[in-house]
């Protein structure tokens, strides 16, 4: 059974969750295990499934900073959330409802997970890490033209949401790309739920398969480098978002030993290099988060 709960509802039930079906670790039961475990979903350029990626690097270097061993657990976006509160949980919206207990697997999730209300509900944010927002996104030959950008976002916006009627639009629920969190049946179109990974919903646009689909920034800058010519943005769909990495809301000392490391290694310039090795043209998009 699931229930709705409210934010200190869902505190309460996720640390109790965790102590039924595994003791939840902080910092200290960390470096007595020798090991902090990242799960990761692999996307885009975040966790590329190779044993590298933007969150891979950053959370290695966030166990050596701890002195402990880099453990990766692969997970999927359907239970990331889970497998570390120990929860299974089901959004709609900007709602969220916790489920039975589930074991815990993982200490932090890193792998581009944007800061959404619903999620913010069930697991404590770093501060931001990479910037990102909710393109339109159709195949090069669609006759849907690019919008001309206003200079004024909610302009931008409106007038790509003018342009949906009539056409279908992949989404994914559980995901930044959940069609609910932007009111797309509103506007006359219809959503069509993705089954497959967020990495091949691009690809399922250039095949045929649907009309458009929802990316965010960071996968739409690897697909556009993946498939040149191939796809165009139309435009915004929502207003500018950030990721972060995800902590159990009981997990304070690791969450806070994260924000020293995060502030040290921006300041140091391993940050900006590791932007550079796997996103270099989001330098470009959003020069004012990575001053």
């Amino acid at each position: 059974m699931f229930r709705r709960t409210t934010f200190v509802g869902v505190l309460c039930a996720a640390m109790l969750g965790a102590l039924a079906g595994a003791q939840a670790d902080d910092l200290r039961e960390i470096k007595a295990r020798g090991a902090i475990r990242h799960l990761g979903v692999p996307y885009a350029n975040f966790v590329t499934g190779a044993g590298d990626g933007f969150s891979v690097d950053i959370v290695k270097m966030f166990a050596q900073h701890l002195g402990v061993r880099y453990a990766y657990v692969e997970t999927d976006w359907d239970t990331v959330i889970p497998d570390l509160i120990g929860r299974k949980v089901k959004a709609s919206g900007g709602t969220v409802e916790l489920g039975e207990v589930v074991p815990v697997r993982g200490d932090l999730i890193a792998n581009g997970l944007t800061i959404i209300p619903w999620r913010q509900k069930v697991v404590r944010f770093s501060t931001p890490d990479f910037p990102t927002q909710i393109w339109f996104v159709v195949r090069s030959d669609s006759p849907i033209r690019p919008i001309e950008p206003s200079g004024d976002l909610r302009k931008d916006i409106a007038a790509v949401r003018t342009l949906l009627r009539g056409h279908s639009i992949l989404g994914k629920v559980n995901t930044c790309l959940d069609p609910t969190l932007y009111d797309i049946v509103s506007t006359g179109a219809r959503s069509v739920l993705f089954a497959g990974s967020l990495n091949d919903m691009a690809g399922a646009v250039i095949k045929g398969e649907t009309e458009a689909t929802l990316l965010d920034v960071p996968d739409a800058l690897v697909a556009l480098k993946k498939w040149p010519g191939m796809i165009k943005v139309v435009g915004p769909l929502s207003p500018a978002q950030e990721m972060g990495v995800g902590f159990r809301p009981d997990s304070p000392q690791l969450h806070r030993e994260f924000e020293k490391f995060l502030h040290q290694i921006k300041r140091n310039g391993t940050y900006r290099g590791i932007v550079e090795k796997y996103y270099p043209l989001a330098l470009s998009y959003f020069p004012e988060f990575f001053k």
